[in-house]
C-alpha cells in the first residue's frame, strides 16, 4: 500500500477498539516472569555453554600479545574467541565501533577476548586470568580540548537563513551563553544479551536488540555472510532507548563463540561492560545567541553544537529542533564532531531533541526575564505555522501553542512568582518552570502479515519489537479494529526475522508505522475475505465478528471455513513528509523545592502536555510520557558518566554511582494528550509520543531551579554543589 495522500475515513476512525485505554496483552506474562527474554531461552538448544567477555583495560593503542594459557587451563572452558582466531569481522552500518578489538584498542573495555565454558561461573573464572599485553597510546578524552579539531559531519551541512550576523548586532535585546551537557547512559535494566546456534552454515540468535531488519544486516556484514542464513529472534526486550537498536558485542562474540565450540553458547554483558563497551550519548558543548524586538519577536536565532565519537560515529544533532520549533527571520544552526577515543556515541531516547532542548529552552527562559515577558507568552509570540527555513511548507500539525496554553491553565502558572527566590515554605524555595517540546514524527516502510484462522481467530506476524512500549497490544488493537473483532481474538507474534519486516523499534517511528503496516495487510485480508465471502470489498463492513453488506449478515469465521486466509502487505510512504513538516509538540511544566541549606532538589509535580497525532492506546502512551518525563529529571538532576580523563573511560559504571531517578523521586505526574489526529502522518493519523516524552523536560526542572532559587545553571547536571555558594540567605 502505498500512502501518498491524507488518509480519508476508514475501518480505524470507529474507535471501538483503537484509541481505547487497554492493558497490555503481554502484561501477564511479564508480571508473572513467564516473558521469555534474551538470555531466558534456556531450551531453544541442548548443552548451552556460557561466555563471558574479557574487555580492554587501556582506551587506546594496540594488544602486543594475548596471554591465555592459565585460562585455557581452567575446568570447564570450551573455547576462548580473540581476534586471532576470529577470522575477518566487517563493521555494522548503524553502530560503527569494533565488536572485538585486536590487535587496535578503540576504547576502554572494548571486547579483546570471550571465554566459553560448561558453566558461568566456570567461564568467569577463566576470563579474570585472561592476561594481555598493551601498547598504549595518547587519547583524546575531553570534548572540550577536542573543539579545534572538530569538523561538520557530512550528514549535517550548517544551515544559514538570511544574515544572521547582522540581525544580531542590530538587535536591541540579545542573549548570547554557552550550556554543556554531559555523556549520559541509557541504563537499561536488561542487559544487552544473546543466545547463539548454528545448524551447518546458519545461524539463529535470540538477542535484545531493537530493530530486527538493521540487526541481522549488520550481523551479516560483520560475519560476512548472507542475510538470508540468519534468523534472529527478539520477542520481548527489557528496555532499549537506543542503546539496543542493532547488534553489539554480545551478539557477535556469541556467534563467534557457538562457532568456535560447536555448541550453543549465551552471553550476557556485565553491568559495567554496558557503560563502557555499548553505547551512550555524547556531551554536548552549546553556544546558543538569541536576538529579539523589545516586543519578544525573534529576528534572530543561532543554535552551534559540538560533541564527539568514534571516527565515523554519528553526530549529536542537539541544535536539529531549533530549525523548526520557533519564528525568526534570521537564522544559523551548526553542528561540529570531534574524535574522542572514549566508547561509541549513539542514539539515546530523543537524540538530538532532548539534549538540544536542554539547552535551548533555557535559553529562552533566559531571554524572558531579560524582556520582561512570561515564558509562556514568549515562546507563544514566536510560534510559526510554517517551516521556517521553508515558508511554503506547512506543518502537517501544530498544536504548540493549545499544548502551551492547556499546561498554563491546568498547572496554575499564573500563580507562579515572577521573582526568582521569593517564594518559600519553611526551609524550602519553591519554584515553577516549563519548556516547550518538539520530537518529529519520521516515516518508514512497514510490512506485516495477518491470518484468518478457521476459528475465527486473527493472527497478526511482523518483526516489530516491543520495547516495553506496549507494541503486543497497539498492533492486537488495529488488527482488531480492522477485522472487526475484539482484541481477545487477536493473537500478535513479534521480533522474528521469519516474519515481514517492520521499521522497528525506535526514532519515535514504531507505533506509527508498525500499525499502519498491519492497517495495510488487514486491508488485503478484508479483500479476500470479501471475496471468499462473495460481498463486495467496498461495502463490507467488519463489525462484532460478522461480516455485513446491505441486509445480509455472514460470521467472519464462515470465510475461512475451507481453509485459513492471509494478508500480507506494507505500508510504503510517498513524498508526504517532503510536502508537510511532520513533528510532535509538547509543553512540560514543573515544580520544585530546593532546600535553602543543603541546595538539596526536589521535583513536587510534573505535567506534560502532547499533540501527537491520533492516541492508539492512551494507557500505554501515558506510560510513555511519564517515563519520559522521568528520565528527564534523571538529565537534569543526577545523570552524568564522569569521564576520567587519564585513562579514558566512564568511572561511574554501575546503577549504584549512575543515578537514576526511581517513583519516590516524583510524588506526581500529570499527562494530558490533546484530541488530535494527524491524516497526512498515516491510515492511522497517528504519530508517536515515546521521545516527545523526554524532550523539553530537562530544561523546564533547571528552569524551576532558577525560579526557586534566582540561579542559574547552564552546565547539567543541576547538582547541588552547582548551587549551594549561590543561594539565598537562610534567614
Amino acid at each position: 500500500m502505498k500512502f501518498d495522500t491524507p488518509a480519508g475515513p476508514n475501518p480505524i476512525d470507529r474507535l471501538a477498539v483503537i484509541g481505547r485505554p487497554t492493558d497490555r496483552i503481554d502484561g501477564p506474562l511479564k508480571t508473572s516472569g513467564t516473558a521469555t527474554y534474551a538470555y531466558e531461552h534456556h531450551h531453544v538448544a541442548p548443552d548451552q555453554a556460557y561466555g563471558v567477555i574479557v574487555g580492554s583495560a587501556i582506551a587506546k593503542g594496540r594488544i602486543a600479545a594475548l596471554h591465555l594459557d592459565e585460562a585455557r587451563a581452567c575446568p570447564g572452558v570450551l573455547a576462548i574467541v580473540t581476534h586471532e582466531n576470529a577470522g575477518p569481522l566487517g563493521k555494522g552500518a548503524f553502530y560503527v565501533g569494533r565488536p572485538l578489538a585486536g590487535p587496535e584498542i578503540q576504547h576502554y573495555h572494548q571486547a579483546i577476548a570471550l571465554v566459553v565454558a560448561e558453566t558461568f561461573e566456570q567461564a568467569r573464572e577463566a576470563a579474570a586470568l585472561v592476561r594481555a599485553d598493551y601498547e598504549e597510546a595518547n587519547g583524546s578524552f575531553e570534548l572540550a580540548d577536542a573543539l579545534g579539531d572538530a569538523v561538520t559531519p557530512g550528514t549535517k551541512p550548517d544551515v544559514t537563513v538570511g544574515d544572521f550576523a547582522a540581525a544580531f548586532a542590530a538587535a536591541p535585546v540579545t542573549l548570547d551563553e554557552r550550556y554543556t551537557t554531559p555523556d549520559q547512559s541509557h541504563a537499561m535494566m536488561e542487559p544487552h544479551a544473546t543466545v547463539a546456534v548454528w545448524d551447518g552454515d546458519r545461524l539463529t540468535i535470540w538477542a535484545a536488540v531493537q530493530i530486527v531488519a538493521w540487526s541481522r544486516r549488520d550481523l551479516a556484514n560483520i560475519l560476512d555472510m548472507p542475510e538470508e542464513k540468519i534468523r534472529i529472534v527478539a520477542s520481548f526486550i527489557g528496555g532499549g532507548f537506543g542503546g539496543k537498536g542493532t547488534v553489539s558485542a554480545d551478539a557477535v562474540l556469541a556467534s563467534l563463540g557457538a562457532r568456535v565450540a560447536g555448541r550453543a553458547v549465551k552471553v550476557a554483558q556485565a553491568r559495567p561492560l554496558m557503560f563502557n563497551n555499548t553505547t551512550h550519548r555524547a556531551a554536548t558543548i552549546q553556544r546558543i545567541r538569541l536576538g529579539a524586538e523589545r516586543d519578544g519577536t525573534l529576528t534572530a536565532i543561532a543554535h552551534e553544537s559540538w560533541s564527539g565519537n568514534l571516527p565515523d560515529g554519528m553526530t549529536e544533532t542537539a541544535a536539529e529542533q531549533t530549525r523548526l520549533l520557533y519564528a525568526g527571520a534570521h537564522r544559523l544552526v551548526t553542528h561540529r564532531r570531534a574524535v574522542l577515543d572514549l566508547p561509541e556515541a549513539s542514539a539515546l531516547r530523543a537524540p538530538g531533541e532532548a539534549p538540544g532542548m536542554m539547552a535551548l529552552e533555557v535559553a529562552m527562559d533566559e531571554m524572558a526575564e531579560k524582556l520582561g515577558i512570561d515564558p509562556v507568552e514568549f515562546r507563544i509570540i514566536n510560534d510559526t505555522q510554517v517551516d521556517p527555513e521553508k515558508p511554503e511548507r506547512t506543518f502537517s500539525k501544530r498544536a504548540l501553542v493549545e499544548c502551551l496554553r492547556t499546561g498554563a491553565d491546568r498547572f496554575g502558572w499564573s500563580a507562579r512568582s515572577t521573582v526568582p527566590g521569593a517564594l518559600r515554605e519553611g526551609r524550602w524555595l519553591i519554584g515553577t518552570g516549563m519548556a516547550a517540546a518538539i520530537r518529529g514524527a519520521p516515516l518508514g516502510t512497514s510490512a506485516a502479515r495477518v491470518r484468518l484462522e478457521a476459528d475465527g481467530r486473527v493472527v497478526v506476524e511482523t518483526d516489530m519489537t516491543d520495547i516495553g512500549t506496549g507494541t503486543y497490544t497497539i498492533i492486537g488493537q488495529t488488527a482488531a479494529e480492522m477485522m472487526g473483532v475484539p482484541l481477545s481474538q487477536v493473537t500478535v507474534r513479534l521480533g522474528d526475522s521469519d516474519f515481514p519486516v517492520s521499521v522497528g523499534s525506535g526514532g519515535q517511528w514504531g507505533a506509527n508505522c508498525s500499525t499502519a503496516g498491519v492497517y495495510a495487510a488487514c486491508v488485503k485480508l478484508r479483500e479476500a475475505v470479501a471475496q471468499r465471502l462473495g460481498f463486495n470489498a467496498t461495502d463490507a463492513v467488519f463489525d462484532d465478528g460478522q461480516v455485513s453488506a446491505g441486509n445480509r449478515r455472514v460470521p467472519l469465521a464462515d470465510a475461512a471455513a475451507a481453509g485459513a486466509l492471509t494478508g500480507e502487505d506494507e505500508i510504503e510512504f510517498a513524498d508526504l513528509a517532503e510536502r508537510y513538516a511532520q513533528q510532535t509538540f509538547g509543553a512540560h511544566f514543573c515544580e520544585v523545592a530546593v532546600d535553602t541549606f543543603t541546595g538539596e532538589i526536589r521535583i513536587r509535580r510534573m505535567l506534560a502536555v502532547c499533540a501527537a497525532g491520533r492516541i492508539l492506546n492512551p494507557k500505554a502512551a501515558r506510560s510513555q510520557i511519564i517515563g519520559g518525563m522521568t528520565m528527564g529529571a534523571g538529565a537534569a538532576l543526577t545523570e552524568e558518566l564522569v569521564v576520567d580523563r587519564t585513562r579514558g573511560f566512564f568511572v561511574n559504571h554501575d546503577l549504584a554511582s549512575y543515578e537514576v531517578p526511581v517513583h519516590a523521586d516524583i510524588p506526581h505526574q500529570e499527562v494530558i494528550f490533546l484530541d488530535e489526529t494527524d491524516p497526512v502522518a498515516s491510515p492511522m493519523k497517528a504519530k508517536g509520543v515515546g521521545e516527545l516524552g523526554i524532550s523539553g523536560v530537562a530544561a523546564a526542572v533547571a528552569n524551576a531551579v532558577h525560579n526557586a532559587t534566582g540561579v542559574r545553571v547552564r552546565d547539567y547536571p543541576v547538582t547541588l554543589d552547582k548551587l549551594l555558594d549561590r543561594l539565598p540567605a537562610t534567614g
